[in-house]
């Protein structure tokens, strides 16, 4: 399995501000390296108490990280062109979305699913599919809402997964569990719901 894990710790609610971002490397079916990067957000240093009781990064945690932009230079080569999966990935392709066209930056092009619709074709049956819930189930331990650590943890889950429907490659995984793909790309943004945004 290749693919990519995506997630997002944002300042406020404003989807466009995000103060970290992680990104899970997958390659032959192991997790080969986490990337995680602060950010420091166009709104800093507001940042709201909601957001903080979540994720716990303040706004002096950022105050001498890159901005967006800079670290998008880093991430858009690993990106583009990849599978790309996060764990509730409306949240976090509204967030990716929502930045890049704030900051005028250029969209990637990649398909992606949800971790949370992938876990309950997979395991059906549970009162809970948040990233907490089903890590606990599979043995997986993490430190829940920081970004790295979250994206690492949603690949594991889809790891799992493919042990468990005998799957061995990331589309094999997706066609015997039924389960449609979105997309991102720079004209337009189709959801796995078929719900087409164009945006270019």
């Amino acid at each position: 399995m290749d693919f990519l894990a995506l997630d997002f710790e944002t300042a406020t609610n404003d989807a466009d501000s995000p103060c970290e971002m992680g990104l899970a490397i997958v390659r032959g079916g192991v997790v080969r390296e986490v990337r995680n990067w602060l950010i420091k957000p166009r709104q800093w240093p507001y940042f709201s108490p909601f957001t903080m009781a979540v994720h716990g990064i303040r706004p002096q945690d950022v105050a001498d990280a890159p901005g967006f932009a800079e670290v998008w230079a880093e991430a858009l080569p690993l990106m583009d062109g990849a599978t790309v999966v996060a764990h509730n990935a409306a949240f976090d392709m509204n967030v990716l979305r929502s930045t890049l066209l704030s900051y005028g930056l250029p969209l990637p092009t990649f398909s992606y699913f949800c971790s949370v619709s992938l876990c309950r074709r997979v395991w059906p049956g549970h009162r809970s599919y948040g990233l907490g819930p089903m890590c606990s189930v599979h043995g997986i331990r993490f430190k829940h809402h920081r970004a790295g650590n979250d994206a690492e943890a949603a690949a594991e889950l889809v790891l799992r997964a493919g042990q468990a429907t005998g799957a061995c490659t990331t589309d094999g995984l997706l066609k015997c569990s039924r389960l449609k793909c979105g997309s991102l790309s720079p004209q337009a943004h189709r959801t796995p719901g078929g719900k087409v945004t164009v945006l270019g």
